[in-house]
């Protein structure tokens, strides 16, 4: 809303205009959610400490995780409020691109809540049940499917992009609808999995926002997106402004966050960190550099289908625990060797899907 007062003071000072910069305001954004999340960090962890809003912890896992009992969980409420207040400040929320990724993160956030809520104040272990979780995040998903193939109005917008790779286009019609579903649905549910261990999940969703960042902003400016043979897509830079709010929100959280933990996001903040992940992977039309640069995430889901498939099919566990993480802990590896060596997997990720904007 901010970059409406720019325009406003523009007319008494022309230096104002410099507010007017996708970069700046993008980094203004990185750096004021970044602050808020310092800002309210302690209050909410105290807060949730005071109300005994603590994440229960499994006593079938590994035994390092029973001095975790009594973290206070539900902490991804601040990571959502410093994105949203963040893209209000410095976006420009008139952009369509940009209202859709507020309001999938924002709803799938409120997903997260009443699950939360379920779990740590009703005192229900099962929190939100998979079959009303799933339904609600199908609704959101379809909906947001729905409006961006109808407000589409360039072919591209709806169009499969292969990385790597310049003229492998495919052209999805109303089959469109049903792959944002699975982008979304799929991404908000693999980062939730994720979400296992002390900044496991938080790190990655931070490297990959801020590559989105990168992908939006360039698929946004004309000449960029010429030079590197990406196709243009007007308006869509503006999301590179949510995206640097997902990373400023994303490191004050890991400053809460790192091992040992003094906060939990929760479902709150998992599964609308990986709903904004998907849902800004599709405007910008890069779904499938998004499965790669979230590989952590992919590996995890895999983890837990192939563990669940293996054990109904034979009876047997394919891994000692699932999901991976789990895997790895219970062969001896320390919780930090574990999380750091997931955050450098996702670094490697990270270039190889960056390098798909040179190599076509």
């Amino acid at each position: 809303m901010l970059i409406w007062l720019a325009d406003y003071l523009m007319q008494f000072d022309s230096g104002f205009g410099v507010f007017k910069y996708l970069t700046l305001r993008t980094i203004l954004s990185v750096l004021t959610s970044l602050f808020i999340s310092f800002l309210l960090g302690p209050f909410l962890i105290n807060h949730l400490t005071n109300r005994q809003i603590a994440q229960s912890i499994r006593d079938d896992g590994p035994e390092a995780h029973l001095k975790k009992i009594g973290t206070p969980t539900m902490g991804g409420l601040l990571i959502l409020l410093s994105i949203i207040f963040s893209t209000l400040c410095w976006g420009d929320i008139s952009n369509r691109y940009v209202l859709v990724v507020l309001v999938v993160t924002f709803l799938f956030g409120v997903i997260g809540l009443i699950d939360d809520y379920r779990k740590v104040i009703n005192n229900n272990p099962k929190g939100l049940s998979a079959k009303y979780k799933y339904l609600s995040q199908s609704i959101v998903a379809i909906a947001a499917a729905i409006y961006l193939y109808h407000s589409a109005t360039l072919p591209v917008e709806t169009q499969l992009l292969i990385p790597f790779f310049k003229d492998f286009i495919f052209d999805m019609g109303w089959l469109y609808i049903v792959f944002v579903y699975f982008v979304i649905v799929g991404s908000s549910n693999a980062v939730n999995l994720t979400d296992g261990l002390d900044g496991l999940a938080i790190l990655p969703t931070v490297l990959v926002a801020g590559a989105l960042a990168i992908f939006a902003y360039l698929t946004g400016h004309i000449r960029f997106s010429d030079y590197l043979g990406i196709p243009y897509i007007p308006g869509v830079g503006e999301v590179a402004v949510f995206c640097g709010a997902m990373v400023g929100s994303g490191l004050g959280f890991l400053w809460f966050n790192t091992y040992p933990a003094q906060v939990f996001m929760g479902d709150i903040g998992a599964l609308s960190l990986g709903a904004a992940l998907g849902i800004v992977a599709v405007v910008t039309r890069q779904e499938l550099v998004l499965l790669i640069m979230g590989g952590v995430f992919v590996i995890e889901t895999l983890s837990v289908i192939l563990q669940v498939t293996s054990f109904k099919l034979t009876g047997k566990r394919i891994f000692r625990m699932a999901p991976l993480h789990h895997h790895y802990e219970l062969k001896g590896w320390p919780e930090p060797r574990v999380i750091v060596r997931f955050w450098i997997i996702t670094v490697i990720l990270i270039l190889i899907g960056l390098a798909s904007l040179k190599i076509r």
